[in-house]
C-alpha cells in the first residue's frame, strides 16, 4: 500500500528493445542548373496534385475499399504518370491514411480522458480539495461554469470523431496543419505571403519512389548510379522535357553519401531495393536527396547477456539525461553524469541538441565498457490532457517538453551503431523510490545528488532485476529492536515474518555450519529465562557462599 492507502500497481518486467530495421541517409544536391530546378518543380507539382486527388478519393471511400478499387485507382494514375509512379502514389496514400487513422484513435482517447476528468471534477462541490493523486473540485463558481461549457465542447468533438471512426473517414492536410494555420498568422510565424506560398507548395510536392529488388541499381524511377549520377523518370505529360533516352532526365548534380556510403554502394551494386526522395528546403534554398532501405531484423541479445558487466541507468528529463553507472550487482559506480540539451527554438535545433546529448551518452557508455543502457518505457498519453492537472501549467509544460518519442527512436538506432543494447523498464515509482533510498546516502561534500540522478540508479537496478531499495541494514545493538524496525523489515501483519529466513540453498544464514540451523528460530529451544532448553531443563545456580 502507498501513502494514500492504494495498492501499488504491478511492475512490468524489463525487456531488451528491438532495434529498428529501417535506414535513411541524406545528401545535398549541389550545383543544380535552373533547368534542373525547373524539372524538379514541375514534376513535384504534377505528382503532388495526383497524390492529393488520390488521398481525397481514398479518404472519402470509408470502408468500401477492395483490390478492384485499388487497381482502378492505379490505372487512372498510370495514364497521367507511369506505372511505377502510380505504385508509389498509391502506397503513399495508404501510408498517409494509416498514419491519420492512428492519430484519429489517439485523439479520440484524449477527448475521452478530458470528458471523464471534467465530469468527475464537476460532480464535486466547489472548493473541495483533492486527495493525493486525484484532483478536487473547482475553486470558484465561475471556473465551474466555464468548465461545464468546455465539457459540452469536448463532447461535441468526441461525437464527431467517433462518427468519423465508425464511417472510416479521416481528415488530412497535405503540407501540414501547422503550415496551413501559419497562413493566418504570417507575422507571428515570421513569414511573408510569398515565402509562405513557396513553402506550402513545396510541402505538397511528391518526389518519392519506392525501390525494386532486381532492377538496375535498385530503383527504376529515381536512379542513382555508383558514381553519384541522379536521373528521374518523367511523368508522361512531361516526357518532352527529357534529356536522356526513355523519358528520363539526368540532373547535373552528383551525390556522395558520407554516412553509410559503403552500405549503400553495396546495395546498389547487387541491385537491391533502395527508396529515394527529393525535397526542397525553402528557407535554405537547398535540394536534398534521401536514400532509405530495410535491413533484415536482427535478433536481440538475451536480457541476461545485456545485464552482464553492469549497465547505465538513464532518467529522461525535459532538459537533460541523468545517467548513473551500475555494476552487475546493482551497486552505483563513480559519480552521476548529466547530458544537457536545449529543446527551444526550431525543430532542426531541437533535433540536433537531442542527437548531440545522445552521442555524448553513447560515447561514455562505450568508453567505460558496458553493454547496455536502461531507460524508462515512458508513455505520458494519460497525463497530457490539461483537465487532469487543472491550473498546473508548468507541470503540463514539463510533461509535454519531455522528448519521449524522439528519445525512443533516436536512442535505439544510435545505440545499435555503438553495439549497445537498450533495456526498457517500467517507469512506475522510479523517481519516488530512487529519491527515498539513494539520494541521501550518496550525497556528500564532493558529490551532489539530485532526484534525477537517484532515479537513474532506480532504473538501472530495475533493469538488472534487483529491487530499488538498498540491502537490509545490519542488526541494532540488541536483537529486540530497541531502535525500531530495521530497514526492509517485514511489517507486523506480514504472514511468515517470524519464520526462518532461508538462504538460496535452503539453510538458515546463521549457525548453518555448526549444525544448529534447525533450532535457530525456535524461541523455546534457546537458553532464555522461562523457556525449556533443547535437551534438558535449566535453572539458575544459587549464589556462591562467601567464605
Amino acid at each position: 500500500m502507498n501513502e494514500a492507502g492504494k495498492p501499488f500497481r504491478p511492475i512490468r518486467d524489463p525487456f531488451v528493445v528491438q532495434e529498428a530495421t529501417g535506414v535513411a541517409i541524406r545528401d545535398r544536391l549541389k550545383d543544380l542548373t535552373p533547368q534542373d530546378e525547373k524539372i524538379l518543380r514541375l514534376t513535384g507539382a504534377h505528382l503532388g496534385s495526383l497524390a492529393a486527388a488520390d488521398l481525397a478519393l481514398y479518404s472519402r471511400a470509408g470502408f468500401e475499399r477492395t483490390n478492384r478499387s485499388w487497381a482502378t485507382r492505379k490505372q487512372d494514375l498510370t495514364a497521367q504518370s507511369s506505372s511505377r509512379w502510380a505504385g508509389s502514389l498509391t502506397k503513399g496514400t495508404h501510408d498517409q491514411y494509416a498514419l491519420a487513422r492512428r492519430g484519429q484513435f489517439a485523439y479520440r482517447d484524449k477527448l475521452a480522458d478530458g470528458v471523464r476528468m471534467l465530469m468527475h471534477r464537476l460532480s464535486l462541490p466547489v472548493g473541495e480539495k483533492g486527495a493525493k493523486g486525484n484532483p478536487g473540485g473547482y475553486r470558484s463558481q465561475g471556473e465551474w461554469f466555464h468548465k461545464s461549457r468546455r465539457l459540452h465542447i469536448l463532447k461535441t468533438r468526441l461525437a464527431a470523431v467517433e462518427n468519423d471512426i465508425a464511417a472510416g473517414r479521416v481528415h488530412v492536410v497535405r503540407g501540414g496543419k501547422r503550415l496551413a494555420r501559419n497562413r493566418h498568422n504570417l507575422a507571428a510565424a515570421g513569414l511573408t505571403e510569398t515565402g509562405w506560398r513557396e513553402s506550402w507548395e513545396a510541402a505538397r510536392w511528391f518526389l518519392s519512389a519506392d525501390g525494386e529488388s532486381g532492377k538496375r541499381f535498385g530503383n527504376e524511377t529515381i536512379r542513382v548510379t555508383p558514381d553519384g549520377e541522379v536521373s528521374i523518370k518523367l511523368p508522361k505529360p512531361l516526357e518532352y522535357l527529357a534529356n536522356a533516352p526513355r523519358g528520363r532526365f539526368v540532373l547535373s548534380a552528383r551525390v556522395a553519401f558520407g554516412y553509410r556510403g559503403a552500405e549503400w554502394a553495396d546495395r546498389i551494386a547487387h541491385h537491391r531495393a533502395v527508396a529515394y526522395e527529393i525535397h526542397l528546403d525553402v528557407l535554405k534554398g537547398r535540394w536534398y536527396l534521401t536514400a532509405s532501405w530495410k535491413r533484415p531484423a536482427i535478433q536481440v541479445i538475451p536480457l541476461q547477456a545485456a545485464r552482464a558487466g553492469g549497465l547505465i541507468g538513464v532518467d529522461t528529463n525535459a532538459d537533460h539525461f541523468a545517467a548513473y553507472r551500475l555494476d552487475a550487482h546493482g551497486n552505483p559506480v563513480g559519480n552521476p553524469h548529466r547530458f544537457t540539451y536545449d529543446l527551444t527554438g526550431s525543430a532542426d535545433h531541437r533535433d540536433a541538441q537531442l542527437r548531440h546529448a545522445l552521442s555524448q551518452l553513447l560515447r561514455w557508455a562505450t568508453r567505460i565498457g558496458v553493454r547496455a543502457i536502461a531507460v524508462e518505457d515512458l508513455d505520458f498519453s494519460d497525463g497530457k490532457t490539461r483537465e487532469n492537472f487543472g491550473r498546473k501549467k508548468r507541470f503540463r509544460q514539463l510533461i509535454h517538453g519531455m522528448p519521449t518519442g524522439k528519445v525512443k527512436a533516436r536512442l535505439v538506432n544510435m545505440a545499435a551503431e555503438h553495439g549497445l543494447a537498450v533495456v526498457a523498464v517500467d517507469a512506475a515509482y522510479t523517481s519516488k523510490w530512487g529519491t527515498e533510498h539513494w539520494k541521501t546516502p550518496l550525497t556528500s561534500s564532493k558529490r551532489a545528488m539530485t532526484r534525477h540522478d537517484a532515479a537513474g540508479i532506480a532504473i538501472g537496478r530495475r533493469a538488472l532485476g534487483y529491487p530499488i531499495r538498498r540491502r537490509t541494514a545490519p542488526p541494532r545493538h540488541h536483537q529486540s529492536d530497541g531502535d525500531g524496525h530495521r530497514t526492509v523489515q517485514a511489517d507486523r501483519g506480514t504472514p511468515g515474518r517470524e519464520g526462518l529466513r532461508r538462504t538460496r540453498h535452503g539453510t538458515t544464514p546463521q549457525r548453518a555450519a555448526t549444525g544448529h540451523a534447525v533450532t535457530a528460530g525456535n524461541q523455546r529451544a534457546q537458553h532464555r529465562s522461562g523457556h525449556v532448553a533443547e535437551h534438558e531443563s535449566w535453572q539458575q545456580d544459587s549464589l556462591p557462599l562467601s567464605s
